[in-house]
């Protein structure tokens, strides 16, 4: 069974700021310490708006640290995982997510 979408599965989390038939603009906001439920997303590109130190515990590759400075661009590969924001502060992320 495939893992619920980021959105519908984390709301408090992820918010759609945009989106046509190619691609998805999500807003990724965590406070210090909040961690999420597993979910899924398609292949992306993220800009970190702010410093950020995340776990994310991945379905198939197992957890993965990722230390985010603020303007930094990531690629990222589809994945099904649970974040956790390590750092006592939030942060803040814009995820654009491919289709197709």
């Amino acid at each position: 069974m495939a893992e619920p979408d980021a959105v519908q599965a984390d709301p408090k989390h992820y918010t759609v700021e945009a989106e046509d038939p190619r691609v998805r603009v999500l807003r990724v906001r965590y406070g210090g310490g909040e961690k999420s439920i597993m979910h899924a997303h398609p292949a992306g590109v993220a800009i970190f708006l702010t410093d950020g130190h995340v776990r994310f515990n991945d379905q198939a590759a197992g957890p993965q640290e990722v230390q985010g400075k603020a303007g930094q661009v990531v690629l990222m590969p589809a994945t099904t995982h649970q974040p956790e924001n390590l750092a006592g502060q939030s942060f803040e992320v814009i995820l654009v997510e491919l289709k197709g």
